[in-house]
C-alpha cells in the first residue's frame, strides 16, 4: 500500500509538471494567435472595403458610407470604425466610435516617412482589459483617399487564456485523479473479485448478501442519469432561478429599481381596520414576479387610504405581506396633482392617443405641467433609491414618457429600460400631441425602449423621425440623440410560469359547483367569462352584444350558458368611464331583459374588485373566456385563463385587436366589431370536443410556458447587461485616446 501511494504520488507530480509547461506554452500561443487573428481580422475587413470606400468619398455619398462602416461592425468583436479624409478631416463613424480620437493625432503616424500601404496597430493593456486600435491607409493606385481606424475588444484574449489555463489543468487533473482511482480500484478489484459478482447483479443474477448493496447502488446510479436527464430537458427554460443567475452572473447581483404608478400592495382604510389588496393590473401582474425574484424598490404613487400609516419614515413598506421580499417606495400626490397628472394628461390625453377605440384625446396645458412636475418628483425619488451612480431601472408605460431624460440627466450612467404598455400609435396619430417633442425627447433619455410588438417599435421610430432631430438605424433598430444611443426593442409581455394563483386551487368541477353556487345557477348552466377593467378598450358592450347574438342565433344556450363579466371600476372621475359605466350596465341589462327567464339570466356582471385567487376559481370553472379588446397592446387576462387550465379543457376566444393574438394562435381569434363572427365563435366554443380543447390549450399552455414573465425580463435585462459593457468598454478607451494624441505630440 505504502508502494502505491509513493507511485500515485510520483504520477500526481509528473502530470502537475506537464500541466504548468503545458500551461504557459498554451496560453502563450493561444494570446499570440488571437493577436495575428484580430490584425488579419482588421486587415480583411478593410480591404474589402478599401475600393467602396475611396469611390464613396470621392463622391460625398454619405449615406453609402454608413452603411458600409455598419456592415464593417457586424463582427461582434469589431467594435467601432472610423474614417478620415485626405485632408485629415473626419468623414463619417460609427456610433461607438470615440469622439476625442481625432483624425489629425492619427494622420501624425504617417508623416516621416510611413509607406502608404503600411497598417499602424497598438495594443493597449488597460485596467480593465486590452484594447486594439488598427489605423489603415485607404489609397488607389498610390493615391491616398484617406485613413480608416478599427477598434476591436481584445477582453477575449485575456478571457481565452484563462479558458486555456483552466481547460489544461481540468483535463490534466482529471487524468491524474482518473488514473488514481484506476490503479485503486484495479487492485481492490483484483483482490476481491467484485467484478464477477457485478456482472451477475446487472444480468439479474443471484448474488451472494456481500453483493446486494452493490446492485443498489447500480439501481440509484440509473436513477440518478434518468433525473439528470430529465434536467437537461428543462435546461433553457427561463424562471426565477434563472432570472436571478441572470442578474448574479450579467449584472453583479445589482438590485432593480422599478418606476410605476400603479403600486403592488394597497393599503385600504377601513371600518374594520386596514385591508391589503392586490389590483388587478397587467402591470402588476407582470412586473411582480420580476421583484419577487431579484430583490430591489418598487417606487409608485401611494394611492391607498392607509397607505400612509403602513410606510416607515422614508416611506417605504415591505412587501408582499407576510413574505416580504422587495420594498415598495411610495410617493404621495396632491388632490390637483393627481387630478392633473393621472386622471388628465395620462388618461384623458395619451391614453386614448395610443388606443384607436372611437374616443377623442383632450390636452391641456395645466394637465401638461402636473405631468411633467410628477415626473421630476418620482425621478428624484428613484435617483434616491438607488445608492449608486450606475443602476439599472425600469421605467413602466406612459405615466412616465418624462422620466427616463430626467433620471438620466441626474445619472449619466444609469442603464434604464422603459417599456410602453399601451400600444404606440402610428406617427401621424401621435403628432395630435402638441406635446409630442418632449415626450419622445424624454423616452429617448433611456438605453433601451420595450414594446410589445415589432409594429409598435416602427411606429415609434417614425414618430421620432416626423418630429425630431435624430439618427435611426432601422437595420440595429436604434435611435441616436445628443450621443446617447438607445435601442427600441420588441419584448412581449407574459406572466409567471407556473402561476403561482392558479396553484392549490381545487379542481375545475369543484370550481365549477363553487361559481353556481356562487351565483345562483342551475347545475346544468355552463359558464363563460371575462376579466377586465371598466375601460372602453376592453369591448365590454361589443362582448355582451356578442351573447346577444349567441342567444338568437343558437336558442339551445338559453337558460343553459351564463356569461360572467368581472369589471372592477376604473378611474370613475373622468366622464368618458362615467358613461361607459352606465353604457356598459345598459347594454347587459338589455341582453339580460331580452332572454332572461325566472332566475336565469344570461350575463351576470361583477362591478366590484375581485381578488387573484377568486378570479383564478372562475377562470378554472368557465368552458370559455372572451377578450374582447378593441385595441389592447398585450392583454394578460388571455394569458392567464390559459395558465389556469391546468386541466386543459376550456376555450379561448380573443380579439385580433390584443397583441396576444400575434403569439396565441390556437386561440379562436375573432373580429370584435363583428357580432356575427364573434356569437359564432362562442357557439363553436361550447360545441368544441374535449380532444379539441385539449390539443389547442396544450399548445397554448406550452407558449406561456416558454415565453413567461422571467423570459420578457430576463431578455430585457440580458441586453441591459450588453449594453453596460459596451458603455464601459468605450469609457476605457479614454486612455488610448489620451495616448494617441501624446504619440503624435
Amino acid at each position: 500500500m505504502v508502494r502505491l501511494a509513493k507511485s500515485l504520488f510520483l504520477l500526481l507530480a509528473v502530470l502537475g509538471a506537464l500541466a504548468w509547461i503545458a500551461e504557459i506554452r498554451l496560453v502563450r500561443t493561444t494570446r499570440d494567435w488571437l493577436l495575428r487573428d484580430a490584425s488579419m481580422r482588421s486587415r480583411l475587413a478593410v480591404s474589402s472595403a478599401r475600393v467602396s470606400l475611396a469611390s464613396r468619398i470621392r463622391f460625398g455619398d454619405s449615406a453609402m458610407i454608413a452603411s458600409v462602416l455598419n456592415d464593417l461592425t457586424c463582427d461582434e468583436r469589431i467594435m467601432a470604425i472610423g474614417l478620415c479624409d485626405d485632408s485629415a478631416r473626419p468623414v463619417q463613424s460609427t456610433p461607438l466610435f470615440p469622439r476625442d480620437l481625432t483624425c489629425a493625432s492619427m494622420v501624425q503616424r504617417w508623416k516621416g516617412g510611413m509607406e502608404s500601404d503600411s497598417v499602424w496597430e497598438m495594443a493597449f493593456e488597460n485596467p480593465s482589459g486590452p484594447i486594439l486600435l488598427s489605423v489603415h491607409p485607404l489609397s488607389t493606385q498610390r493615391r491616398e483617399f484617406g485613413w480608416v481606424a478599427v477598434v476591436q475588444d481584445l477582453s477575449s484574449v485575456r478571457r481565452r487564456g484563462e479558458e486555456t489555463r483552466l481547460a489544461v489543468f481540468a483535463i490534466l487533473g482529471g487524468l491524474a485523479l482518473a488514473a488514481a482511482l484506476v490503479t485503486l480500484l484495479a487492485s481492490h478489484l483484483a483482490r476481491k473479485g467484485w467484478m464477477r459478482a457485478a456482472r451477475k447483479a446487472v444480468r439479474g443474477e443471484s448474488v451472494s448478501d456481500e453483493y446486494l448493496p452493490l446492485l443498489s447502488d447500480v439501481r440509484e446510479l440509473v436513477e440518478d442519469l434518468a433525473s439528470e436527464r430529465s434536467a437537461e430537458g428543462r435546461k433553457g427554460g427561463w424562471d426565477p432561478d434563472r432570472l436571478k443567475s441572470v442578474l448574479k452572473e450579467q449584472l453583479s447581483g445589482e438590485r432593480i429599481l422599478v418606476l410605476a404608478n400603479r403600486e403592488p400592495y394597497i393599503h385600504d382604510a377601513g371600518p374594520e381596520g386596514v385591508r391589503v389588496l392586490h389590483p388587478a393590473s397587467g402591470l402588476v401582474t407582470a412586473l411582480e414576479p420580476l421583484l419577487r425574484a431579484c430583490s430591489g424598490t418598487w417606487v409608485a404613487h401611494g394611492s391607498g387610504s392607509g397607505d400612509r400609516a403602513a410606510v416607515d419614515s422614508r416611506d417605504r413598506v415591505a412587501v408582499p405581506p407576510g413574505a416580504p421580499s422587495y420594498q415598495l417606495r411610495r410617493v404621495w400626490l396632491s388632490e390637483e396633482e393627481e387630478s392633473g397628472f393621472y386622471y388628465g394628461f395620462s388618461n384623458e390625453g395619451l391614453w386614448p392617443l395610443c388606443h384607436l377605440a372611437h374616443t377623442r384625446p383632450h390636452f391641456r396645458h395645466e394637465d401638461w405641467k402636473q405631468y411633467r412636475m410628477v415626473n421630476e418628483r418620482f425621478a428624484e425619488a428613484v435617483c434616491r433609491e438607488a445608492g449608486k451612480d450606475d443602476p439599472v431601472v425600469l421605467v413602466q408605460d406612459y405615466h412616465f414618457a418624462l422620466a427616463p431624460r430626467m433620471i438620466r440627466d441626474r445619472l449619466p450612467k444609469a442603464t434604464i429600460l422603459s417599456f410602453w404598455h399601451i400600444p404606440w400609435p402610428n406617427a401621424e396619430r401621435f403628432g395630435i400631441c402638441p406635446w409630442r417633442e418632449e415626450i419622445l425627447d424624454g423616452m429617448l433619455g433611456a438605453s433601451i425602449l420595450g414594446f410589445h410588438t415589432r409594429q409598435h417599435c416602427n411606429y415609434f421610430m417614425e414618430s421620432v423621425d416626423s418630429c425630431l432631430e435624430a439618427r435611426i438605424d432601422r437595420e440595429s433598430s436604434s435611435i441616436v440623440r445628443g450621443g446617447k444611443a438607445s435601442l427600441v426593442r420588441p419584448y412581449p409581455i407574459s406572466i409567471a410560469w407556473p402561476d403561482s394563483w392558479a396553484e392549490g386551487l381545487p379542481p375545475s368541477d369543484e370550481c365549477l359547483a363553487w361559481a353556481r353556487e356562487r351565483l345562483g345557477l342551475g347545475p346544468e348552466v355552463r359558464i363563460g367569462v371575462g376579466v377586465d377593467r371598466l375601460d372602453y378598450t376592453k369591448g365590454l358592450e361589443e362582448r355582451f352584444l356578442a351573447v346577444d347574438r349567441l342567444m338568437e342565433t343558437c336558442p339551445e344556450h338559453r337558460e343553459r350558458f351564463t356569461f360572467v363579466q368581472i369589471g372592477a371600476p376604473s378611474r370613475s372621475r373622468i366622464p368618458q368611464y362615467q358613461r361607459l359605466n352606465e353604457a356598459v350596465t345598459d347594454v347587459a341589462e338589455e341582453v339580460n331583459a331580452r332572454w332572461g327567464t325566472g332566475s336565469w339570466k344570461p350575463i351576470v356582471l361583477l362591478k366590484t374588485h375581485h381578488e387573484p385567487a377568486e378570479i383564478y376559481r372562475y377562470y378554472k370553472a368557465a368552458d370559455l373566456c372572451y377578450v374582447s379588446s378593441l385595441h389592447d397592446g398585450m392583454n394578460l387576462v388571455a394569458k392567464e385563463y390559459v395558465a389556469a387550465r391546468d386541466d386543459e379543457r376550456g376555450c379561448l376566444v380573443l380579439s385580433r385587436f390584443a397583441g396576444a393574438a400575434k403569439e396565441m394562435t390556437e386561440a379562436l381569434v375573432v373580429n370584435p366589431y363583428d357580432l356575427s363572427e364573434a356569437g359564432s365563435a362562442l357557439a363553436a366554443a361550447l360545441r368544441m370536443p374535449s380532444s379539441e380543447q385539449r390539443d389547442r390549450m396544450r399548445s397554448m399552455r406550452a407558449l406561456v410556458a416558454e415565453r413567461n414573465v422571467y423570459r420578457w425580463a430576463g431578455r430585457m435585462l440580458l441586453d441591459a447587461s450588453r449594453l453596460r459593457r459596451q458603455e464601459r468598454l468605450t469609457e476605457r478607451l479614454n486612455p488610448v485616446r489620451r495616448l494617441v494624441e501624446g504619440i503624435a505630440e
